[in-house]
């Protein structure tokens, strides 16, 4: 059978049964008008989508390619390698090979559309090099950043999204408890946190935890017990870890985990794209009292941001309310690192990236709105004993906010 009439005839099919969830091109001409009013706004004639989890939000597919959308007519999505696969998996109507990106602007002219005056193009995560070059492709077009206009777009999540966070937390709860039947003493760190792994993935996460960023990396395996907690490394967090080398000195370890310490897991799980953060204590045998006390007041100040969050709430107010209740509950130099090392935020918005919009931290002066979708993540370190913390995944509705990690709050000890 020839190639194309096998990926035309079989591969939905194939991919339907075993669990791929197609964008609906409703969804994704929702997210396009959204987008063109954006554009509007900022005077864009053009965007030229090259970032991949943008490009997927608007396409449907990840198949490497670039999405032109002008801010009249149809978009077009250029595939670099496979773009019969893409026609099954994207909703959009052209979609078209693409022999070499110098061919860009001839293609953009035979799909009819004008060159633009304005183009928009995603300055935030765009090489240098790059830049120039499609400078270079479209002498006389001015290129503006568009990132704010699609990562404010992509800031509110529609139910379908939802439901797919939904989904990545409850393969979440499904891991976390699994763990519990595994975790023993004198295992390491990083067998724990490989174990888990192997469990996420048996329950259908993709195992890549996305992130916009030019050198952060983020990982699932962040198991921190007794010691190794109370590091702090490269990250942007309360507290790092070990790691396993200067090569990457973060996350789980070859420790030994060992009884009645602390074993704190930051564990990310992504569904269709869609991720879900979240972290619970462990323990083998009972904590002393000195972290059940302090992971009490991770929950109540937890509890305290829930408490708060609906529409319209202000994140920096969020974060600085919580400032003052660490340092009621006696925490003031451990709330989200030692001192001088204290990282200034304590959620993070989250969906097909890491860090999507809204950040609760100090100087992030805008209000929540229905549809955000953000971890929120109280952690309290002790250098040289250990860390406590908890982390939900939430979004934000009409009155307040829903819990999409649904897993039991309790530490979780064997």
């Amino acid at each position: 059978m020839d190639y194309k009439d096998w990926v035309h005839g079989e591969l939905k099919g194939l991919s339907l049964a075993h669990g791929f969830r197609y964008t609906p091109r409703q969804e994704i001409e929702g997210r396009l008008a959204r987008l063109r009013a954006g554009m509007e706004k900022e005077g864009m004639d053009a965007f030229l989508v090259v970032q991949k989890m943008d490009y997927y939000y608007l396409s449907g597919t990840t198949q490497d390619g670039l999405l032109f959308v002008p801010l009249d007519g149809k978009p077009l999505l250029m595939v670099k390698r496979e773009a019969e696969r893409a026609r099954v998996e994207s909703p959009l109507d052209d979609i078209v090979r693409m022999k070499s990106v110098r061919d860009l602007p001839s293609m953009i002219q035979d799909h009819g559309a004008k060159v633009p005056k304005t183009m928009g193009i995603e300055l935030d995560v765009l090489p240098v090099n790059e830049y120039f070059r499609y400078q270079s492709m479209f002498p006389g077009v001015k290129f503006v950043d568009a990132s704010p206009v699609i990562r404010n777009i992509r800031k509110i999540k529609s139910p379908f999204e939802i439901e797919l966070i939904k989904g990545a937390g409850d393969i979440g709860k499904r891991v976390y408890t699994e763990a519990k039947g595994f975790l023993k003493q004198g295992m390491t760190e990083i067998e724990f946190g490989g174990l888990m792994e192997a469990s996420a993935k048996k329950h259908g996460s993709e195992g890549l935890i996305r992130v916009r960023s030019l050198n952060y990396e983020a990982y699932s395996w962040h198991v921190l017990s007794g010691i190794t907690g109370g590091i702090v490394s490269q990250s942007d967090s309360p507290m790092g870890g070990l790691g396993l080398s200067p090569a990457f000195p973060v996350g789980a370890s070859h420790k030994v985990m060992e009884a009645n310490e602390p074993i704190l897991v930051d564990f990310g799980t992504c569904y269709q794209g869609y991720q879900a953060d979240e972290t619970r204590m462990f323990s083998i045998g009972p904590m002393k009292d000195k972290f059940i006390h302090a992971f009490n007041a991770c929950r109540e100040i937890h509890d305290a941001v829930l408490a708060e969050t609906r529409p319209g709430a202000d994140c920096e107010a969020l974060f600085r309310m919580t400032l003052g209740l660490g340092e009621k509950l006696g925490y003031a130099d451990s709330y989200l690192g030692p001192p001088g090392l204290q990282c200034r935020f304590i959620g993070h918005g989250i969906g097909l990236e890491l860090n999507e919009f809204p950040f609760i931290a100090q100087g992030q002066t805008y209000p929540l709105e229905e549809g955000m979708t953000f971890a929120v993540e109280p952690k309290i370190v002790f250098p040289g004993e250990g860390s406590v913390g908890i982390e939900n995944t939430v979004v934000v509705t009409k009155d307040g906010c829903e819990i999409l990690t649904t897993l039991e709050q309790d530490v979780l000890e064997v």
